[in-house]
């Protein structure tokens, strides 16, 4: 069992927890029994995991589907565990998984792009409403939080794996791609006139959503067909953005239904 906070699989791993360290060796953390849970359902790779012997106990029948599909298992102390994992109270199990970028992404009915997105929470969070609107898929410009966040991966509650989804280089590229095979562009603008329900959401949509504090960047709301606002009340000035795209993505969904 692996005990040595020495280690060099432990000093590899805790490496991943900054971004620099994910950008070099193109890997993520995958930390928790959920996760690791969505993570085998979708076939994702694994490359290591590392469990206590208590947790293997406890997690036979999930251990067993890991061993199959990981390239190595490790048995390690609940010291190395809480070295190894991001959160507080880790629950015994931490795996590495390779990163995989979507070359190719079919969005024709509906997408989200993301600008300059920076908190993990939010980031997380619309991932987990976009599998739950049944979008087509996801970019995020190259310049918003790490798709392979720690808190990005956690804040998704195991959907980061069942959504398309990549970092675009160039968003605005990106964006006119889209708007020439036919997708009409909605930028989300808190000045704007139009309302978020006054457009036909019917039509491939994709939805463009900014930045926290400064919104969507003036060559992307240049580019859109529609600029819209959730309209606020009683001085609010603005929204939380994952509360936002949630809003606009269930209109979507009504619009479709009726």
């Amino acid at each position: 069992m692996l005990t040595s906070l020495q280690n060099p699989l432990v000093k590899q791993i805790r490496q991943i927890h900054q971004s620099k360290g994910r950008r070099e060796q193109q890997l993520f953390l995958v930390e928790g029994t959920h996760l690791l849970e969505e993570a085998c359902k979708r076939n994702y790779p694994l490359i290591t995991v590392c469990c206590t012997p208590e947790w293997q106990e406890k997690h036979k029948f999930l251990c067993e589907l890991i061993s199959q599909k990981a390239q190595r298992i490790e048995l390690v102390s609940a010291r190395i565990i809480q070295s190894l994992a991001t959160t507080v109270n880790p629950d015994g199990i931490v795996a590495i998984a390779p990163q995989q970028q979507t070359n190719f992404m079919k969005i024709t009915t509906l997408g989200v792009a993301l600008d300059k997105i920076q908190d993990p929470g939010n980031l997380g969070t619309i991932i987990r409403t976009a599998v739950a609107t049944n979008i087509d898929g996801l970019f995020v410009s190259r310049d918003s939080v790490d798709l392979y966040h720690p808190k990005v991966v956690r804040a998704s509650a195991g959907e980061w794996f069942n959504l398309q989804k990549a970092i675009s280089e160039d968003l605005k590229d990106k964006v006119l791609q889209l708007q020439s095979k036919g997708l009409q562009v909605l930028a989300t603008v808190p000045s704007s006139t139009i309302n978020y329900w006054e457009i036909d959401l019917r039509k491939p949509t994709l939805i463009v959503v900014g930045n926290e504090g400064s919104g969507v960047s003036t060559d992307l709301i240049n580019l859109a067909d529609y600029s819209v606002k959730i309209p606020l009340s009683n001085g609010v000035e603005s929204l939380n953005v994952a509360i936002s795209t949630a809003i606009i993505l269930y209109e979507v969904q009504r619009q479709r239904q009726n």
